[in-house]
């Protein structure tokens, strides 16, 4: 296996080797573009970075062709002040920013939340949303509650889809072939992606493409043996489970003078194989025969997203933007006894377990007052959310067995944003959200920049987010021989507040030959009433929900970017500091800090038409307190820790034929980092006492080859 795999990147080098001798012009991909990249993400009216109240980070097109990277969590790995952390279990990548994870930041597809498992924008498996027809992706750090409402507590991911083209046609396929850590064959082993666009202009104002892509990740093996083995020494099955994801993209946009419309369609389907790694050897000592078979499952999820949205001016005067959309996920499971020697399935009980879907519509309404010094955004959205089963309890329900439970949101604000000179601006904002099940909430933001002389920028952001409790903290109900776990419909929801102020300057060295960009931050973030899942009853155990505690985070950061000719560099510094108070505890609140740092590196040679890469992370050591159990019985509170690690990828990409072709080989975790020491978990209701985390699967190897033909 490991033979095979470095007599295929040891042919692939040397293409590339080969490739990289032509001689071709191509446009120096590292160095920064004159204009800025305009952002909409919290904007009034769509603006470039420099002039947003906001600080917005920008991954752009090139930054996502430079890792090669296929869904969010390939690209998002490297950013500062977020972490991820996949499950191997059950496929799904967990992700934290600024210490509080996805259930208190937003992920957005052109400004609307998307749905899954357990809500509707937050705790999004980053793995599931593929980047293919991705334009740009924008980062806003901080709550953001007025502009996205509930739940974006530490900040929002937007995705901004590509809806035109300067090209009448656009046609693209590319071939991507990956080991998964020392792991690679062409069908069996390895992850192995395939897609294919299309797109075309029917007219000077009708533009509209498709996409379809396959990702097939056949699972990390590590010394297991798969579907087949029949032996009763926990070899079966694998350490990571595979999974098959099949994306179909389409779009349809129409523009013409100051008026635009375009609807999305997006359906994923994944497939992912649980095979149990305990065999029952059913042995016959009449016959000295035996039968071996062992308790599968199999998990599929399927989601549809139809999205509609509309911009223009009424009165050539008022700006409107109105997005409406209807999404639906179902999660459906197999269960059977497989008899493996016979290659045949008994007992099987298949069905639906879960399902949500959402009908969601935002608008906005900018320019209401508008002036050279004033400008007036008000807006509304509604969230109707419907739901039925639970991730916990996997129970199979058939139609008229499934429960219903609907969580209906609906808000409105409004931001005006005042220039009191060209150099200084503010914003403040409100917004005001009625649900049908919790209390009216209102929340607040405050934002100012202030554009000093020599090209220094100041901005401050003031701001508050909810976040509402989601199905599964409200409806759970899940019963077993060893303990219980009740949802609690009486919840509250959890109310965050946080600042941030940054320091940005621009330079420029030897006559514009070097340019560098530095941004200092301070940051601050606090929960009241936060969430926990808490023992209520020793005897028979029971869990339940209930708001108990606070969280804050304190800390400081920097990102800093040169660019000198072909040459491009970022370096990223961040510690933060967490702190948590339980009530009616004796916990320690002091704050404990970690250590995060980040760099990319990019290098274009024209000559060759080949741009070399580097992407490096440091993650510091991090602690966090936790609930033990001390010598003489009682709960107490200490410091778990979980070891630093280092990740680094790197990538050279090569483009030909008049970039028609483009060829990119890299290597993925190239410190070969598998697992961490941790003692910073308490066991939970549904996890033992863990002493590492899985956070890779070892150096890993890829050659993606894209062909692009635009006319």
């Amino acid at each position: 296996m490991m033979t095979q795999q470095n007599l295929l990147f040891l042919a692939l080098f040397f293409l590339g080797i080969n490739l990289f001798s032509q001689n071709e012009t191509v446009k120096d991909s590292t160095k920064i573009e004159k204009l800025e990249a305009v952002v909409v993400t919290g904007q009034h009216n769509p603006q470039s970075v420099g002039k947003s109240v906001f600080e917005v980070k920008v991954i752009s097109r090139k930054d996502i062709e430079r890792q090669a990277g296929n869904n969010l969590a390939d690209i998002l790995n490297n950013t500062l002040n977020l972490s991820i952390t996949p499950n191997p279990s059950t496929g799904k990548s967990g992700v934290s920013l600024f210490g509080l994870d996805s259930q208190y930041f937003k992920v957005l597809i052109d400004n609307v939340p998307i749905i899954n498992e357990e809500g509707v924008g937050n705790n999004t498996d980053l793995t599931l949303i593929n980047l293919d027809d991705v334009e740009r992706i924008e980062i806003v750090e901080g709550a953001m509650g007025v502009q996205y409402g509930a739940n974006a507590v530490s900040g929002i991911i937007n995705i901004i889809t590509k809806k035109s083209s300067k090209k009448d046609w656009e046609i693209g396929a590319y071939l991507q072939e990956e080991s998964v850590g020392n792991e690679y064959e062409w069908f069996n082993r390895g992850r192995h992606i395939q897609s294919i666009k299309l797109g075309h202009n029917f007219t000077e104002n009708l533009y509209a493409n498709v996409v379809y892509t396959r990702n097939d990740f056949t699972g990390f093996w590590n010394g297991r043996m798969g579907e087949k083995y029949d032996r009763d020494d926990n070899l079966r099955g694998h350490e990571w489970l595979p999974k098959l994801q099949q994306n179909a993209k389409a779009l349809l946009s129409y523009t013409k003078n100051d008026f635009s419309v375009f609807y999305r369609f997006d359906y994923l389907n994944e497939h992912i194989e649980d095979y149990n790694q305990t065999v029952k050897p059913r042995a016959d000592e009449s016959t000295n025969t035996s039968s071996p078979i062992a308790q599968d499952q199999i998990f599929t999820n399927n989601r549809f997203y139809h999205h509609l949205s509309a911009a223009g001016s009424l009165f050539k005067k008022i700006n409107y933007n109105i997005s409406l959309s209807y999404q639906e996920q179902t999660k459906d499971l197999e269960r059977y006894t497989y008899v493996i020697r016979q290659d045949k399935k008994q007992n099987v009980e298949a069905g639906e377990y879960q399902a949500r879907s959402v009908f969601f519509s935002r608008g906005t309404f900018s320019n209401l007052i508008k002036s050279n010094t004033a400008s007036l955004q008000a807006g509304y959205e509604l969230t109707n959310e419907r739901g039925s089963g639970s991730p916990i309890s996997l129970e199979i329900t058939q139609g008229g067995d499934k429960i219903t439970q609907s969580l209906d949101n609906y808000d409105f604000f409004a931001s005006a944003e005042m220039k009191f000179s060209k150099r200084f601006s503010i914003r403040p904002g409100a917004r005001v959200s009625f649900s049908t099940i919790f209390e009216t909430q209102l929340i607040g933001s405050l934002s100012a920049k202030h554009l000093f002389n020599n090209d220094w920028e100041v901005r401050a952001i003031l701001g508050s987010a909810n976040r509402t409790p989601n199905y599964d903290e409200l409806y759970t109900y899940y019963v077993n021989i060893n303990h219980t776990v009740l949802g609690n419909p009486d919840l509250l929801p959890e109310k965050g507040i946080s600042s941030f102020f940054h320091i940005k300057k621009s330079s420029k060295l030897l006559d514009g030959k070097i340019r560098l960009k530095n941004k200092l931050s301070f940051n601050y973030l606090g929960l009241k009433d936060r969430i926990e899942l808490i023992v209520i009853e020793q005897s028979p155990l029971k869990f339940q929900y209930s708001n108990i505690d606070s969280y804050r985070t304190l800390g400081v950061f920097t990102e800093n970017e040169i660019y000198y000719e072909n040459f491009s560099g970022k370096l990223g510094v961040s510690v933060q500091g967490e702190s948590k108070v339980i009530e009616a505890s004796n916990a320690d609140n002091d704050f404990l800090f970690n250590l995060q740092l980040n760099a990319n590196l990019g290098y274009t040679v024209p000559k060759w038409n080949t741009t070399f890469s580097a992407f490096f992370k440091y993650t510091g050591e991090q602690q966090q307190f936790v609930e033990k159990t001390n010598t003489e019985g009682e709960q107490v509170f200490v410091a778990g820790k979980t070891d630093g690690y280092s990740w680094m990828d790197a990538t050279i990409s090569k483009s030909f034929f008049k970039n028609a072709f483009e060829t990119t080989l890299g290597c993925r975790n190239l410190f070969d980092v598998t697992a961490l020491n941790s003692s910073a978990f308490n066991g939970g209701a549904h996890n033992g006492a863990a002493n590492q985390i899985s956070l890779g699967y070892g150096r890993s190897y890829f050659l993606k080859l894209a062909y692009n033909l635009n006319f």
